[in-house]
């Protein structure tokens, strides 16, 4: 006989006799339900006797003229109660303890748990049963069949023919929303029916039917434009004293209209979704607007409404269908900004960001709209703006740090993409506005959001340093002009030239070029260029313009500034030395000119300055001073505004030779489908002859 183990003593002594008993319990139960099937005639015979000694037999009319007196709760029933009551409680209990047991064997012996499962699971699967639950159950299970019935509303639904929607039957439901008191049953036949007609082609049935044109324009119009007035009729507006309407609460019809609402609601986000001209998108943009004091209160309807509007606002082609949507984000956020503000800003953000992945000649005047658009939601609430502000700018800073804590490939492509580079210029917008120092003036307290431009400089910064090759040099271009209008519009000093200075000891300006037939680079348009461009002459004076173009608009912003004599000798030295060892003629005179330039506005404010009384340290009068004085009236201002003009000059021209090139482009693919389909069209023709000639000879 094999020994037993400490683990089957351990069992044993702790889990068998509470598990032989379970089995026995179990094994009762099974007896005793095998019991119930065989003496069910038995049963059934012995309440017919006792049915009979609570009622005994007697006439129809003597029971229904007698008074019934209902029998009393026996001695015998109440105990069979308690009985089903404890055994129930009882059951639970074992089934507690026992599952507590198993936890603690699996706890503290897992390899014999492990053997259980293995070689004995039913044991571990058991649960006890209740057989008294057991036989109520099975009981209940054979009378279900005979009770259930379809609902009279299944009947109705299955029964309802398709009604047609007809000229006749809209203007009649026209007449009823012209009325003074427009009825409930108007309101859900109009939105029936239209939802009938914007589902159309997803193939559900509905009570409706709309099949003519004519008669789909007009009921549109109806539920659009028609429908919202007449729910104002059943339902007012109540206007507080800042303008925002608000339902009444005692009005017993908001519920009705409101479960109707909830179904048009369907309806006008399909619209939304499927807008096609900026005539229809104002009229569904000023239903909804209407309607919007009932969505307020619909949170998730609420949401999929905002959502689809922002969507037409980020995706459309139509300048005036954004405007349109981006005037119902403005008016709605104006109207309930503790409600829907910091939704719309935190999906406007998002939608943007997603739509601006493909940025061309084609899509960028879209983007900047959306960026400007943007800008004046985030400004509706300064403190709101911060905070949503804070963790964006933040998330942007995670990316960067884990880019260069982790230098891969795929690290890189997280940042140098259109996507950051638009986020980052996005803010730089948006505090460029905000925290301009005039409207600061005007409300006479500081921005909350001036605390983000320190955050945002550095990200930018650490995205421009990230990779400092020539490849990568129309990104360092876009940022850089993206800080020189932070730096313009809030008078905060970002140093840029050190930058711009990295370029001049680049490969790419101080090697020889090589002449090739490439296209100029649209540096507006583009964040990297292909390999063939390096050390290409078109790249090199590309890059020349640009320096000369940034360096001047950079220290034009302070060409006004008492200390600027002071600000440009670094550069001044620097450009001077570089002027003597390059070997680029035209940029060499360039350099000087801007040089010449720099020094002519530099005499300018010496002049200016040396009738001054009044010290460094006295800030006051330091920002006042040439306040009077229009910054293009600068020698360097004057410079900057003829260099402006030439560089638009210089791009309108880029641009138009891109555009053209296109449309050549897409001409010759046309053309070349079309000869495409010429020759398939011939080669089909040929194969046709050969199967007659065959089926000819064939016959012959």
């Amino acid at each position: 006989m094999v020994k037993a183990t400490k683990k089957t003593k351990k069992f044993q002594a702790k889990h068998l006799k509470h598990t032989m008993d379970q089995r026995k319990k179990v094994q009762q139960h099974n007896r005793l339900h095998k019991k119930k099937t065989s003496s069910s005639a038995a049963r059934l015979a012995s309440d017919e006797k006792k049915s009979n000694e609570i009622f005994p037999d007697m006439d129809v009319e003597e029971f229904f003229e007698g008074k019934l007196e209902l029998p009393k709760e026996s001695k015998a029933l109440k105990k069979a109660l308690k009985e089903k009551a404890d055994a129930k409680e009882s059951s639970e209990d074992e089934a507690d303890v026992h599952g507590q047991d198993l936890q603690e064997l699996a706890k503290d012996d897992p390899e014999f748990y492990q053997y259980l499962q293995e070689n004995d699971k039913d044991l571990l699967d058991f649960k006890p049963v209740d057989p008294l639950e057991a036989m109520s159950d099975s009981e209940d299970d054979e009378e279900v069949g005979t009770t259930e019935k379809p609902t009279e509303f299944a009947e109705e639904e299955e029964e309802r023919e398709t009604i047609e929607v007809t000229m006749k039957l809209v203007k009649s439901w026209d007449e009823n929303l012209k009325s003074t008191k427009p009825t409930i049953k108007t309101l859900k036949s109009i939105v029936i029916a239209f939802k009938s007609a914007v589902n159309m082609d997803s193939g559900e049935r509905y009570r409706y039917s709309v099949t003519d044109e004519k008669v789909f324009n007009h009921l549109m119009f109806l539920a659009l434009n028609k429908l919202p007035i007449a729910i104002q009729k059943l339902a007012s507006y109540k206007k507080g004293s800042n303008g925002v309407r608000s339902l009444q609460t005692n009005n017993k019809k908001i519920a009705q209209i409101t479960t109707i609402l909830k179904s048009h609601a369907g309806s006008l986000i399909i619209l939304l979704n499927d807008i096609t001209n900026t005539e229809t998108a104002a009229l569904i943009l000023k239903s909804v607007q209407e309607l919007l004091p009932f969505f307020i209160s619909l949170r998730k309807l609420l949401k999929e409404i905002v959502a689809a509007i922002i969507n037409v606002w980020s995706s459309t082609k139509e300048v005036e269908t954004q405007i349109a949507a981006f005037a119902f984000l403005n008016n709605s956020c104006r109207e309930y900004p503790k409600a829907i503000l910091e939704l719309v800003l935190k999906s406007t953000y998002s939608s943007f960001i997603k739509k601006c992945r493909q940025t061309n000649i084609h899509t960028m005047p879209m983007i900047n709209f959306q960026k400007n658009s943007a800008v004046e939601l985030f400004g509706l609430d300064e403190t709101l703006g911060y905070q949503i502000g804070f963790e964006y700018i933040r998330q942007l800073a995670i990316h960067l740090r884990s880019s260069v804590n982790n230098p891969t490939k795929d690290s890189y492509k997280a940042i140098y993409n259109w996507q950051y580079c638009h986020s980052l210029d996005f803010w730089s917008r948006m505090l460029s506005t905000q925290c301009n120092p005039e409207k600061e003036l005007t409300r006479k307290k500081e921005s909350p959001l001036r605390q983000l431009i320190y955050p945002l400089v550095q990200v930018t910064l650490g995205a421009i340093r990230l990779i400092p090759t020539a490849q990568f040099f129309p990104l360092r271009f876009y940022l850089i002009r993206s800080l020189i209008r932070l730096s313009q519009n809030t008078g905060v000093y970002i140093p840029l030239f050190p930058l711009l200075s990295e370029i001049l000891n680049s490969t790419a300006i101080t090697r020889n070029p090589k002449n090739s037939n490439l296209q100029a680079v649209d540096f507006d348009h583009v964040i990297k260029v292909n390999q063939a461009y390096l050390n290409t002459r078109v790249y090199q004076d590309g890059l020349c313009e640009q320096f000369l173009d940034l360096t001047s608009e950079f220290f034009v912003l302070y060409c006004k500034s008492i200390a600027f004599p002071e600000l440009i000798t670094p550069a001044v030295i620097y450009l001077r030395r570089y002027i003597k060892k390059v070997k680029n003629v035209k940029f060499s005179k360039q350099l000087s000119n801007l040089v010449d330039k720099l020094n002519t506005n530099a005499k300018f404010i010496e002049q200016k300055r040396s009738t001054v009384e009044y010290g460094p340290s006295n800030r006051s009068e330091v920002a006042k001073f040439l306040q009077d004085l229009p910054w293009e009236k600068t020698p360097l201002g004057s410079y900057v505004l003829t260099q402006r003009e030439v560089r638009e000059a210089r791009a309108q021209i880029l641009r138009d030779s891109i555009l053209a090139d296109e449309e050549d482009k897409a001409k010759s693919k046309a053309a070349e489908d079309d000869d495409e389909d010429i020759e398939m069209s011939q080669a089909s023709e040929e194969e046709e002859e050969e199967e007659e000639a065959e089926e000819e000879e064939d016959s012959e």
